[in-house]
């Protein structure tokens, strides 16, 4: 119990991090429009319902196979990163 309270802390410091580096970092210039995210990732079989900004990727919200799913696509290659 007690090396489960020590790491509580060092987890909750490392979540964030995480977060934030999902998608290699590239400049603004090179990434794929949102009509192009929107493209491929309907062509990849998600019902795109909103794309937006999140940690360095573009953030698809919508459905697949009947789900809700949050989907991270690399802004710049277009390759699937997370999805959630």
């Amino acid at each position: 119990m007690r090396k489960i309270l020590l790491l509580a802390p060092a987890l909750m410091i490392a979540a964030p991090a995480f977060a934030a580096d999902i998608c290699t970092a590239h400049p603004k210039d090179q990434w794929m429009s949102k009509d192009q995210i929107t493209t491929l990732a309907t062509g990849k079989g998600y019902e795109v319902k909103g794309v937006k900004e999140e940690d360095g990727c573009w953030e698809v919200k919508g459905m697949k196979d009947g789900a809700r799913v949050e989907a991270y696509f690399d802004p710049v290659s277009g390759d699937l990163v997370k999805t959630k």
